[in-house]
């Protein structure tokens, strides 16, 4: 908990958490039987929507690939193919076996192991993997490693910065930064405040066409409409920024 007195920020923050769960409920994320599910996830869900990654993972479980010793043995081919639904197969069954030659390497393969470790050295080898980048090690480290890093996506630095409170272009470390000054370091609450901002981002805060109307974060607009954007005779135009870092079809 906070040690020094409340913020404004603080307090903006707490009000979006308790408006979005009484409209949303808890979320229970990750969507995962497994912490193996979860790690895979978080890199096969880079560059494209939560369904296509879904589907690799459906194809992984179908060949067999969902357990450790499996997944060791398979073929770069045999990877490939498997995760082949969630775009960028090459690059994404690369990073994965990444992740496995340095879970064997540095942790003689255990996950225990790894996240026994400091969570702040434990996110610094996670980066030094080649294809993970900020957003999945912070995925892996919150949701299959429980440790309290904010995952600072794109639709939660859209929805803060449209809501006045980060700069518009803001980046990952920044947004992360501002939501670790400003919350308490809890990751139950770091889980699900970025599960809910997720579904505020597909269903309202979208980066074209923002459905303010109805969303529970509305009455929190600065003067009822988000920043960065200017109205025209037939409809809303962003400036031109380019705030994701993923490839979102909503």
């Amino acid at each position: 908990m906070h040690t020094q007195p409340a913020t404004p920020a603080d307090e903006q923050l707490q009000q979006f958490y308790a408006a979005l769960t009484e409209r949303f409920g808890p979320q229970h994320w990750w969507p995962a039987r497994t912490r193996l599910e979860i790690i895979l996830g978080a890199i096969l869900t880079q560059n494209t929507a939560w369904r296509n990654a879904a589907r690799a993972i459906k194809s992984l479980r179908a060949a067999g690939l969902l357990k450790w010793r499996e997944l060791r043995k398979a073929s770069p081919a045999e990877l490939e193919d498997a995760v082949r639904p969630a775009g960028f197969y090459r690059q994404k069954a690369r990073a994965i076996r990444n992740f496995l030659d340095w879970l064997e390497r540095v942790h003689g393969g255990s996950l225990h192991k790894a996240f026994a470790i400091p969570p702040g050295e434990l996110r610094r080898q996670l980066l030094e993997i080649k294809g993970l980048g900020p957003e999945t090690a912070d995925a892996i480290l919150l949701y299959a490693g429980r440790r309290p890093f904010f995952v600072a996506d794109a639709y939660t630095r859209r929805i803060l910065s449209r809501h006045g409170l980060l700069p518009d272009r803001s980046s990952y470390d920044e947004a992360q930064r501002f939501l670790h000054e400003h919350l308490p370091q809890d990751q139950s609450l770091f889980n699900d405040f970025h599960a809910l901002l997720v579904v505020t981002g597909k269903e309202h805060c979208r980066r074209r066409a923002p459905k303010c109307d109805g969303c529970p974060l509305e009455r929190y607009l600065p003067q009822g409409r988000p920043l960065g954007w200017q109205e025209s005779d037939s409809s809303r135009r962003p400036r031109a920024a380019a705030l994701a870092v993923e490839v979102e079809t909503a």
